[in-house]
């Protein structure tokens, strides 16, 4: 078995590709609808393709989009490594990107983190490792 992807769903198919490229730095592989279903999809990765991808859903028919609250959540959070941890907040916060945690050490030799939301609420941890 190999991982390749993860699927979240979202309320805005286009809201969501544009964070996630313009801000998170993926690039567009695919999208298509699927009729079966009655949704859309999208997948993206990392430009020089050596991550594993994530799928974007949007399921046309699905009238409610709440976020559970953090401690009722299932799904915790996806992973982005960012190379310049201060730019990247920067940037994020001149976006009004929701940043729930703050830059941190993760012990005193390990990497510097965040959290932030992407435009559904799904979390997402940033990591800049030193």
């Amino acid at each position: 078995m190999i991982f390749t992807h993860t699927s979240i769903r979202t309320s805005s198919m286009d809201k969501s590709i544009d964070f996630y490229t313009r801000l998170m730095g993926l690039k567009l592989i695919a999208r298509k609808e699927i009729p079966q279903n009655n949704a859309e999809i999208a997948f993206l990765q990392d430009p020089e393709g050596k991550g594993a991808k994530l799928e974007l859903t949007f399921y046309k028919s699905q009238k409610k989009f709440i976020q559970a609250d953090y401690e009722n959540r299932v799904f915790d959070h996806l992973a982005f490594e960012a190379p310049d941890m201060k730019e990247i907040i920067r940037v994020l916060r001149e976006e009004k990107v929701t940043i729930t945690d703050e830059p941190f050490k993760l012990g005193p030799k390990g990497p510097l983190i965040a959290f932030i939301e992407d435009p559904d609420g799904t979390l997402i941890e940033l990591i800049e490792r030193t």
